[in-house]
């Protein structure tokens, strides 16, 4: 099978994107079944759901095991605007997902290469494979614009 990385990343951007509408940190998710089938989308709700953990990936794992069944994730790949976080990662790791694809680089907080490298660690019993930089500059302006507006808002005031 022919992996479209792009416009599987366009499909987590569109999360992202309803992130942003809600005033949420647009960041996006989508999950993907070796079949090619997109099996989970979400996007990051932490303000809206009142919860530190509602992260885009965080929601998309738990919609994609409730789909399957099961918390294995096998064979599945994960798609994010953003290199994910710490419990991010943890959770991406645990959950057994096959392959992290992501946008722009988290130099503050990111997991898979940025700060920390969680699926580089030989200690840990599953290592995704990480592809990064897809749609890269997409990813980066989106959430660099929304932090530009907060700021400017703040400024203002």
């Amino acid at each position: 099978m022919n992996i479209n990385h792009a416009e599987f990343m366009k499909a987590a951007l569109n999360e992202a994107v309803k992130a942003k509408a809600k005033n949420e940190v647009p960041i996006g998710a989508v999950i993907v079944a070796e079949s090619g089938d997109i099996i989970s989308s979400a996007y990051n709700q932490t303000i809206t759901l009142a919860d530190p953990t509602a992260h885009a990936e965080i929601l998309s794992l738990r919609n994609a095991a409730q789909k399957l069944l099961n918390y294995r994730l096998l064979n599945t790949t994960i798609y994010v605007t953003i290199e994910p976080c710490i419990m991010c990662m943890g959770a991406i790791i645990h959950s057994r997902v096959s392959r992290l694809v992501f946008g722009a680089n988290d130099p503050k907080w990111g997991a898979a290469g940025s700060l920390y490298n969680f699926a580089r660690d030989t200690r840990l019993n599953h290592r995704p494979e990480i592809i990064n930089g897809v749609r890269k500059n997409e990813c980066r302006a989106l959430i660099q614009a929304f932090f530009k507006e907060k700021r400017n808002k703040i400024s203002i005031i």
